[in-house]
Parts: structure tokens; C-alpha cells; sequence
């Protein structure tokens, strides 16, 4: 079976950044930070008092009170990137067949924040539960929402596979355009987890970073002093589709994705297999989805989140694929954290981004790398050179990896 080609015409963002996709991209270009002391509530007995918050977020031109009160803070961010992004594709929704055009966003946690207040309010008086309670805390709510303000009946799902998430969004949704099951989809993921209670799970399991002194150089991937990663919140979206339809509409288009590949480590429910096996399938397969060879690759956005034994992992993977012929490969994590189930949406973003400006955009903080991670890591500055095809890398709790390969056209 010829399998229908599928490009990127749309990308819209919500981040610690900013949600203007420009502004952002420059920002990660310069080598900004977007983590901070958090502000959202009051961190005196916590052990992490930092993240990466949204906190430019206003959602008011996109979406009334009325609409806000019945959405938990992660769908709202996933309907404004949806709405963003959708903007930047410039699709004419009055002579689209909504029949054929549809949706994939999911969150690796979902509605955790309302999930809280919907206990307080159970164990004070039940009947102060919020009638949308239950629609604002399940995790498909986010793309029930889009399609309802798009009208979009084609396929609406939403995969949740932790901090792969919204790679595997973006890739099964390429598969349905690819096997003529839609036309048009829009897919990603997106997150709202710097909670009391989010971050009091995270930090309580010693994945959270407690450099809360130093925030901005609190996310450290690869280097020898890391101790766990920066908590980020956002959304990232991206308007797919099938490459005849968006060549015949004039589209504007940004990449295609040549190449999907996904595995399972079957090792543990949080931490890496060490010999990096799965992370290696999942990139192996995108290639070979691709038919292109390792060395065609110019640039990998990894999954890199500073952890100590994570990122260790992912380069003895990335040193088994590629041989000696390693492109560049950094992580935009050490500057917006890791947002979890958008975290490989976004970095979809910033891997079609490098492609477009051909630039390796920076690895932050990378001071004194550790001990193996001897690779071209783009610490510091952005690197400028040729990007034609460039790897995008996800990795989640539960031993879930994902791998997108994006080509320029």
C-alpha cells in the first residue's frame, strides 16, 4: 500500500516563553530561560519552589469566562495553541470536508489542578463538586474541545503515554492522513502540572531539580551537576496534512514527516532501560519508516531532561544508531523544562523551526558534560548549518519512546 504523504502547514504554541511561535523561537534561539521561582501558589513548605509557568498566559481573546470555567488550565492552553495554529495554516473551514479532518491532543496527566479542588470540595460538602468537574479532569476533554469549536468529525482521540504523548499524537495522526482515514488533523499535546500536588509527586519521587537558588540554570541536561528536571506547563499544535490537499490550496507548508517510529523498553515504570535499547528501536524505526539512512539526519531535538540517568541513556542510543556520523543534537529543555504530555509537540515545533532557519538552536547550562557525553551537544550558542531532515526524540514514564523525522520541502 502507497502510503499518502503528510506535511506540517500549521504550528501554534503556548509556553513558559511566551505563545507567539516567532518570539518564542527567538527567545530559544538566544539561549533564554523560562524557568523561574514559582508564582502560582505558596512554595514555604515545599522542597521545589521552582518551574516553568505560562505566566504571560491570557486566554481572554480566545475564549470567553464562561468557556474557561468549564475547561481545566490544560485544555484552555490546548484550545488557544489549536486556535494559533489553525490561524497560521490559513485553512477556510467553509469549504474544508470537516467529515475528514480530525483531532489528536492528549496530556500526559490532564485536569490535575481542578482534580484538587474537586477534592477539597468532596471532603467539605459533596454537593459542592463542580458540575464539570468530571468533563474538565479527563484527559480526552482537550481534543473533544477543539473539535466542537472547529466542528471536526474525522478521527478524535487522544493517546496518553506520559512524556511521549504528544509525539505519539503527532504520529498516529500522520498515520491516519497517511492510510486515507482523514484529510486534515489537527495534533499534539498539552499540560498544566505545576500544581501543590503535581509538583509535591514529583519532587517526593527525586525527579524534580531543587536548585532553587539558581532557577534559570536549574535545567541542565548532560552536565555532570543535573539533579533532575525543571517542571514546565504549555500546549503545542500542529495543523497536518495530506501534501496533494495543501499543494492544491497554496498552503503555506513548514515540513513533512517521513518518518514515525515508536517502542517499548518492558524494563521499568519510570526509570530507562540502561542499555538504551528502547530509545534506540524508536529511532531506528523512524528511519527505516523514512527509507533514509542515519547519516541523512542533520539535527536531533532530544528528549533530554536533565535527569541524571535519562540523558546518559539517551546518548548511548544516539552513539549505537549514528556510529560517527552524530549530528548535532541539543535539548530546548534547558530553557522551558519539560511539559511532560506537550513536551515532544513542542519540540516538534522547534525541530520544523531548525529546519526552516537551518539552526541547531542551544543546550543551556551545559558547563562540564558528563562523563560519555563527548557528542556535538550545542552547548551554550546556537550552531548554524545546513538542516534538511532533522529527529525529534520522546521518552515517558512507563518505558514509552517515540521518534518523528521531519524533512524540509
Amino acid at each position: 500500500m502507497n502510503k499518502r504523504r503528510v506535511v506540517v502547514t500549521g504550528q501554534g504554541l503556548v509556553s513558559p516563553l511566551g505563545c507567539d511561535t516567532e518570539k518564542v523561537w527567538k527567545s530559544i534561539k538566544n539561549g533564554e530561560s523560562g524557568v523561574d521561582r514559582i508564582s502560582v501558589y505558596d512554595t514555604t513548605d515545599f522542597s521545589v519552589k521552582i518551574a516553568a509557568e505560562c505566566n504571560d498566559f491570557d486566554p481572554s481573546s480566545f475564549l470567553s469566562i464562561k468557556e474557561q470555567r468549564k475547561m481545566d488550565l490544560f485544555t484552555t492552553y490546548g484550545v488557544v495553541a489549536s486556535q494559533i495554529a489553525m490561524d497560521d495554516s490559513g485553512i477556510n473551514l467553509d469549504i474544508v470536508d470537516l467529515d475528514r479532518f480530525g483531532v489528536a491532543v492528549g496530556s500526559g496527566i490532564g485536569g490535575i489542578s481542578t482534580f484538587a479542588k474537586g477534592c477539597e470540595q468532596l471532603f467539605d460538602k459533596p454537593r459542592k463538586v463542580a458540575p464539570y468537574f468530571i468533563p474538565a479532569i479527563i484527559i480526552n476533554m482537550v481534543a473533544g474541545q477543539i473539535s466542537i469549536r472547529y466542528g471536526c468529525r474525522g478521527p478524535n482521540f487522544s493517546i496518553v503515554t506520559a512524556c511521549t504523548t504528544g509525539a505519539h499524537n503527532i504520529g498516529h495522526a500522520a498515520r491516519a492522513i497517511q492510510i486515507g482515514e482523514a484529510d486534515f488533523m489537527l495534533a499534539g499535546g498539552a499540560e498544566m502540572s505545576v500544581t501543590p500536588l503535581g509538583m509535591a509527586g514529583f519532587a517526593n519521587m527525586k525527579a524534580l531539580s531543587r536548585r532553587n537558588d539558581d532557577p534559570q540554570r536549574a535545567s541542565r541536561p548532560w552536565d555532570i551537576d543535573r539533579d533532575g528536571f525543571v517542571l514546565g506547563s504549555g500546549a503545542a499544535i500542529l495543523v497536518l496534512e495530506e501534501y496533494e490537499a495543501a499543494k492544491n490550496r497554496g498552503a503555506n507548508i513548514l515540513a513533512e514527516i517521513i518518518g514515525i517510529g515508536s517502542s517499548a523498553d518492558a524494563y521499568h515504570i519510570t526509570a530507562p532501560c540502561p542499555d538504551g535499547n528502547g530509545a534506540y528501536r524508536a529511532m531506528d524505526a523512524a528511519l527505516r519508516d523514512a527509507k533514509i539512512n542515519s547519516d541523512d539526519i542533520d539535527y536531533i531535538n532530544a528528549h533530554g531532561t536533565s535527569t541524571p540517568a535519562g540523558d546518559g541513556v539517551e546518548i548511548t542510543a544516539v552513539k549505537r544508531l549514528f556510529n560517527d556520523n552524530i549530528p548535532p543534537m541539543s535539548s530546548t529543555k534547558s530553557m522551558i523544562g519539560h511539559l511532560l504530555g506537550a513536551s515532544g509537540a513542542i519540540e516538534c515545533i522547534f525541530s520544523i523551526l531548525s529546519i526552516r532557519d537551518n539552526v541547531a538552536p542551544p543546550t543551556i547550562n551545559l558547563d562540564n558534560p558528563s562523563e560519555g557525553c563527548d557528542i556535538n551537544l550545542v552547548a551554550h550558542t546556537a550552531q548554524e548549518h545546513k538542516i534538511s531532515c532533522a529527529m525529534s526524540n520522546s521518552f515517558g514514564f512507563g518505558g514509552t519512546n517515540g521518534s518523528l523525522i521531519f524533512r524540509s520541502i
